[in-house]
């Protein structure tokens, strides 16, 4: 719908005691024929004022829509079933991914189980108090964008190898802030704790079982030092461009454990100086935008294909091959002035006027610098490969919406005085960056994977980079103007 503007309820209830309720869901299939480490879960937290409800609910998958397992319309859709059977206002309910790579486990009845899910949290509503803050943890994440010396980015990924040290100029932001809501019982104890924080989960734990990733080991941390019952619920942050630290490392095993562990301490550090109120205030708006999709990948596609031809022609002829190459690279690497044979046979062949060894060096050496030429050509061919896979994956994908725009639903909640503004994709850092600088609200956080899937959605500078997250965005450049400009405009009036 074209600049639907559906407001949830400006609504100011100070006087009216605020309730929750929380359920938790096992959203695995059974006959998944492989180790299951741990999980896959959603997570359900209602709140409701007496005036107004609103419904936060965080499933382990990769996004929302069809590349998470829950199929086309899945947010409508549910929204629809509580509204009708709960009548609760589908407007108000958050449906979010914490990103994890689950999507082919989740179980077939799924709406269904989290319907029953948040009619259960519905039904047992306490009263809470809450109180916000904001942790930090800066040990976990980098930015997984290279700024190169050509001026281009490169991502850091499996799919590719990583650039040369001496071609990397420098990397990109990352916001370590994790915004946290907590909802205390009237006896003092916590219902739920809520936590904003931006990482891509695709670590994986050591067997290689099927895991939920850092958010499911991190809300582990959380819900074990605290009292039994107590409820830990992981929004996603502006994780676009966000990986783990460590992420190519071949020396250890990849753990999520580890990284979740840190994240869990950091909220439980950050909790101590939260203080909870009987601050019982809901607004809410949602609103429906237009996008204009992406036109310029045919002229991507053939000026990545003229780099292409660029580097298979600059492939040099060489001698040697891997088995030759590798002992040669070693030797002439760790004795540079002394490689083919004991210093003193070279003194004697100055002595003798001899060039022998000198002109076997020099024939290595070139050979040397040839093979290692055709491996940083071969390297960049790799990226350049991939990157015209996923291109032409998105000109099939946009092939009926060229000149058309995309539906792009924002939703702002307020919950105290924390403020959610939802994203239906994968922002880079710098976007959430940016709406926490624009909002006139301290405690704003961005949750991506929330009510649809756009996908990755870098700025619009990045477009110009050639990097993984503006080779698979399906969205004009301009998209980021309009979707801050329509924030702020939605915030400077909430």
């Amino acid at each position: 719908m074209t600049g639907l503007s559906l407001l949830l309820g400006t609504i100011v209830a100070d006087a009216a005691q605020l309730k929750a309720g929380i359920a938790k869901v096992n959203i695995t299939r059974k006959d998944i024929n492989r180790l299951i480490n741990d999980s896959l879960y959603a997570r359900i937290l209602v709140l409701d004022n007496k005036l107004e409800s609103l419904v936060i609910i965080s499933l382990d998958t990769r996004a929302m829509g069809e590349k998470g397992g829950v199929g086309i319309n899945f947010t409508e859709r549910l929204r629809n079933k509580i509204q009708n059977q709960l009548k609760i206002d589908g407007n108000n309910v958050m449906i979010t991914a914490t990103g994890v790579s689950g999507e082919k486990f989740i179980c077939t009845d799924i709406e269904e189980r989290i319907f029953n899910a948040v009619r259960n949290a519905y039904q047992n509503l306490v009263p809470v108090n809450i109180g916000v803050g904001i942790g930090k943890e800066n040990k976990i994440t980098e930015n997984r964008r290279l700024k190169l010396t050509n001026g281009k980015e490169w991502t850091i990924r499996h799919a590719s190898p990583l650039p040369p040290d001496e071609e990397v100029a420098g990397i990109g932001p990352v916001d370590p802030e994790i915004g946290i809501l907590r909802l205390d019982k009237k006896n003092g104890n916590p219902l739920a704790i809520l936590y904003n924080f931006a990482v891509h989960p695709y670590q994986g734990v050591p067997n290689n079982g099927l895991t939920a990733d850092v958010p499911a080991f991190s809300s582990r941390v959380i819900e074990n030092n605290l009292p039994a019952g107590t409820m830990a619920i992981f929004l996603q942050g502006s994780l676009g461009d966000i990986s783990t630290v460590l992420y190519k490392d071949v020396n250890s095993p990849r753990d999520a454990e580890a990284l979740g562990n840190k994240l869990g301490i950091s909220v439980l550090t950050s909790l101590k100086s939260i203080n909870t109120s009987k601050n019982s205030e809901l607004k809410g708006i949602r609103e429906v935008i237009e996008i204009p999709s992406r036109t310029d990948i045919s002229e991507r596609i053939a000026s990545l294909e003229k780099e292409q031809e660029k580097l298979l022609r600059s492939l040099k002829g060489t001698s040697l091959n891997f088995k030759t190459f590798f002992p040669l690279y070693i030797t002439y690497s760790i004795f540079e002035e002394y490689p083919s044979y004991y210093s003193h046979r070279y003194l004697r062949e100055k002595m003798t006027d001899s060039k022998d060894l000198e002109n076997l060096d020099k024939e290595n050496l070139r050979n040397l610098d040839k093979y290692l030429r055709n491996i940083y050509a071969m390297e960049k061919l790799t990226r350049i490969q991939n990157n015209l896979s996923i291109l032409m994956e998105q000109q099939e994908r946009l092939a009926t919406k060229i000149g058309k725009t995309i539906d792009f639903e924002i939703q702002c909640l307020k919950i105290g005085d924390m403020v959610l503004v939802t994203f239906p994709g994968e922002p880079v850092a710098q976007i959430g960056l940016n709406i926490k600088e624009l909002s006139p609200f301290p405690n704003t956080f961005v949750t991506a994977y929330s009510n649809g899937d756009v996908g990755y959605s870098p700025t619009a500078e990045q477009y110009k980079t050639h990097a993984l997250e503006d080779t698979y965005c399906i969205m004009a450049p301009e998209w980021q103007y309009i979707y801050e400009q329509k924030v702020k405009k939605i915030l400077t009036n909430f």
